[in-house]
C-alpha cells in the first residue's frame, strides 16, 4: 500500500504503475480494492497532468482548473489502457490529458450573448456528460442527464444549443511562452499519439485479422473498442468473470499485433 501517492516521484510512478495496472487487470470492477489501485494510480500520476497543464498556463485560466481538466483525460486513459498494448502508459495517457485540455480551451469563448444561466448551464451539461459517459459506458440520454442535473429534459436541450455558441479557438493562435522557449502555437504544444494504438484502433487495417477471429472474440473486440464498454459490462453480456475477459481481451491483441507485425504468423 502507498501512503501518499501524490508524492511518487514520476520516475517512480513509471514503474509502480506497471505493477499496479497488473494488478488492476486482476481485480473485479467494484470492488474495494479495486478502486484503491485505479485511485493510487490516478493520484501517482498526477505529475504527468501537472506538466501538460503548466504548458498551457500562459492561456491565463486558473492552472488549478486546467489540472483538473486534464484530470479527466488521465481517468479516461487509465480505463482504457491495457497492459498487453506493450506501451508505456506515459505514452498513452499524453494523448487523452492534452486533449481535454484542449477542449477546455476551445470553449472557452463565446461566439453570441447566452444568458449567464445557459453558460453555467452548459459547464454543468459537461461535466454531467462525463460523469455519467464513465460511469455507463456509454453516451447518456437526455433523460439520464435531466436526472442527474436535476433539470427538465427542455432545460437540457436548451444548454446543449447554448454550447453551439461557443466559438473555437485556432490550433495557429500564438501560446506566450517561456524565456527559453519564446513563443509557439497551440498546435506546437499536442502531444502525438504513440503509433502502436493503431494495432487495435485502426480496423480498417485489421480488417482481414478480425474476420478471421471467432464469433465470441469479435463480439468482445466490438464491445471493447467500438462501444467502449469495461470489462465487468462485457463479462455481464457474454456470461464470463471479468477476470476472464481481461484474459481473452489481452489474448486477442496479442494476436492481431502479432499478425499486424508479422503476416506470415498465421
Amino acid at each position: 500500500m502507498i501512503e501518499e501517492p501524490t508524492r511518487v516521484r514520476p520516475e517512480d510512478a513509471r514503474e509502480l504503475s506497471r505493477q499496479f495496472f497488473d494488478r488492476l487487470a486482476m481485480l473485479e470492477e467494484g470492488t474495494h480494492e479495486h478502486q484503491y489501485v485505479r485511485n493510487t494510480l490516478i493520484e501517482m500520476n498526477l505529475s504527468l497532468v501537472r506538466y501538460a497543464a503548466s504548458r498551457f498556463r500562459a492561456r491565463g485560466d486558473s492552472l488549478e482548473d486546467i489540472v483538473q481538466v486534464g484530470t479527466i483525460g488521465l481517468i479516461k486513459a487509465i480505463d482504457r489502457f491495457e497492459v498487453s498494448r506493450e506501451v508505456e502508459f506515459t505514452t498513452f495517457a499524453v494523448p487523452y490529458v492534452v486533449g481535454e485540455i484542449k477542449r477546455f480551451f476551445r470553449d472557452t469563448s463565446w461566439a453570441v450573448h447566452v444568458p449567464r444561466r445557459l453558460q453555467e448551464a452548459r459547464a454543468e451539461l459537461a461535466r454531467a456528460t462525463e460523469e455519467l459517459s464513465s460511469r455507463l459506458g456509454r453516451t447518456p440520454t437526455t433523460r439520464e442527464l435531466a436526472q442527474l442535473m436535476s433539470l427538465s429534459e427542455d432545460e437540457v436541450i436548451e444548454a446543449r444549443k447554448a454550447a453551439n455558441c461557443y466559438q473555437s479557438t485556432s490550433l495557429d493562435a500564438a501560446v506566450t511562452g517561456d524565456a527559453e522557449n519564446g513563443e509557439s502555437v497551440l498546435a506546437d504544444l499536442l502531444g502525438a499519439e504513440d503509433p502502436s494504438l493503431e494495432l487495435v484502433e485502426d480496423f480498417h487495417s485489421l480488417a482481414p485479422l478480425i474476420a478471421g477471429l471467432d464469433d465470441r472474440e469479435r463480439r468482445i473486440i466490438h464491445l471493447r473498442f467500438v462501444e467502449e464498454l469495461t470489462q465487468a459490462q462485457i463479462a455481464d453480456r457474454i456470461g464470463v468473470s471479468q477476470m476472464h475477459v481481461s484474459r481473452l481481451i489481452s489474448r486477442i491483441i496479442k494476436q492481431l499485433r502479432a499478425g499486424l507485425l508479422e503476416p506470415e504468423v498465421a
